[in-house]
């Protein structure tokens, strides 16, 4: 759903949407109600139980991450609202030159999409292709990676892979939510608009967070891997893998007085936390 924000005399207020994104009348009608300063938007359709789904329904999937999404923006432009718009860096994928796994080069904002394994994905590619090309000035495109939280969420990424037969072994660039969200407040409060690579800066394996869980929080856990080929044998849609260059992103935060944290701290932190509240 989308969040609303709008500032009050001694603080935020903040609202959750109750409209929907493939429903833009009642989005215009909310806007015009509640006149918020901000919005944050994280709707949109990954699928159930995974982007499997998007492959089998993409009238429905169109209808929210593109339609849906490009009216939001268009309606908040029209009333001079700016959009965080928490988007995706699926879309980009490893490959066997500038930027080969393991090779520490990231892809930038600027480099093209070159992953269209999933519709998901592609829908995703589209919505930032029209928000470039348009120029909207009130967007502030984030692109996230793999959200972890600190509890197990069943959509949070450890919780997912724990529970996994087997996992891939790649690293990838990840978002730790407890250290990005406040990232992306502070951001959008200074109005910050482009698009930016939304992950912990660096690069993570799937055995190394398997690894610190272990440590950290349940010793007696165990799992098996196996290759990206035996893999994409068992899902509909492929899955992106990359490493984003987290660059422009650290300059943005330096102006508004925001640190990052490294993905093999932040993913740490999550573990520690995690035991301590259990």
């Amino acid at each position: 759903m989308e969040m609303l924000g709008k500032e009050g005399g001694s603080g935020v207020t903040v609202v959750a949407a109750s409209s929907r994104l493939e429903n833009s009348q009642d989005v215009a009608a909310e806007l015009d109600e509640i006149k918020p300063t901000h919005v944050l938007n994280a709707a949109g359709l990954t699928g159930r139980p995974n982007v499997d789904w998007c492959e089998s329904h993409k009238e429905e999937t169109t209808r929210v991450n593109v339609i849906g999404t490009l009216s939001l923006i268009d309606l908040c432009a029209q009333r001079n609202i700016h959009v965080t718009n928490f988007a995706t860096g699926c879309i980009y994928h490893y490959d066997d030159d500038t930027h080969a796994e393991g090779n520490g080069v990231g892809f930038t904002e600027d480099d093209p999409p070159n992953f269209d394994g999933s519709f998901y994905s592609q829908t995703k590619a589209i919505v930032e292709k029209v928000i470039v090309a348009t120029g909207y000035s009130n967007v502030l495109q984030l692109r996230l990676r793999m959200p972890i939280s600190d509890d197990l969420h069943h959509r949070s990424l450890v919780t997912k892979i724990t529970k996994y037969e087997k996992v891939v072994n790649i690293p990838n660039s990840m978002t730790v939510l407890h250290d990005m969200l406040p990232v992306a407040v502070a951001l959008g409060r200074a109005n910050m608009s482009g698009v930016y690579n939304f992950t912990n800066p660096g690069a993570i394996s799937h055995n190394e967070i398997l690894g610190m869980y272990r440590d950290v929080v349940n010793p007696s856990f165990t799992w098996k891997n196996f290759t990206l080929e035996e893999h994409d044998k068992v899902v509909v849609a492929k899955r992106s893998n990359n490493e984003l260059d987290s660059s422009k992103l650290k300059s943005a935060c330096a102006e508004v007085g925001v640190e990052l944290v490294e993905i093999h701290d932040a993913m740490r932190g999550v573990f520690v936390r995690m035991a301590e509240a259990q």
